[in-house]
């Protein structure tokens, strides 16, 4: 039996053509294999080859890297709504907390001082009520003293008309209206810190990307301290 010859050698096989006058119309495409190298060459295979090989080591390397980015985008993005979450919980439980605080110390304060609401509102409204010939002061606990004490405020405000006083013992401590020829201004302490939770409910509501307001609509009539 007569072993296949190897793939490299190809014993009569003449693919080279020649038309009639010698001259070579189709060159063969065989090539013998190289078997041999010098030294420069195989210097130069060899870095060759590292440097084939360092390239596919960062190719690798940055395709791990990519990977690895796009698999903590993914951690994250699937983070987010739960992030999300818990920092719109502790935004409003801080909120909460800061307004059971603010509650406590008002409340504290208007007990030493519940004619200090009224005070103030008779300062800041000088300008608006110095031309009206007449101030109507509804508030709970208006004794001597302290109608002597609001006369006075009135007087360094401006107003040089009559202030009436009208005692009225069925409004919460602190809470006052004042009445005048053009306007009328009052004062609840529970409904103004109800106002401010609903003004902070909406704030957050928004900011957790609710377009609702939860928010009353504001009162058209007088004004409200």
């Amino acid at each position: 039996m007569t072993d296949a010859a190897p793939i490299h050698s190809r014993p009569f096989v003449f693919d080279t053509e020649f038309d009639d006058s010698g001259a070579v119309v189709r060159a063969s495409t065989f090539r013998p294999v190289k078997r041999t190298y010098m030294p420069a060459e195989v210097e130069a295979l060899v870095a060759q080859g590292r440097l084939e090989a360092r390239e596919a080591a960062l190719a690798e390397v940055a395709s791990i890297e990519a990977m690895g980015l796009a698999a903590i985008g993914e951690a994250l993005a699937s983070a987010m709504p739960a992030l999300t979450l818990v920092a719109q919980t502790h935004r409003e439980q801080s909120v909460d907390l800061a307004m059971a605080a603010a509650r406590v110390i008002a409340t504290a304060a208007l007990e030493r001082l519940p004619s200090g609401p009224l005070q103030a509102a008779l300062e800041a409204l000088g300008q608006e009520i110095d031309a009206s010939p007449r101030l109507v002061v509804r508030a709970p606990g208006l004794d001597d003293g302290l109608r002597a004490k609001l006369q006075a405020v009135c007087t360094d405000a401006g107003f040089s008309g009559l202030v009436s006083f009208r005692e009225e013992p069925s409004m919460p401590l602190a809470a006052f209206q004042l009445e005048w020829t053009d306007g009328r201004a009052d004062f609840d302490p529970a409904a103004a810190a109800d106002r401010i939770d609903l003004v902070l409910a909406s704030a957050l509501a928004a900011e957790a990307g609710h377009a609702e307001s939860v928010a009353p609509a504001p009162i058209s009539a007088g004004s409200d301290f």
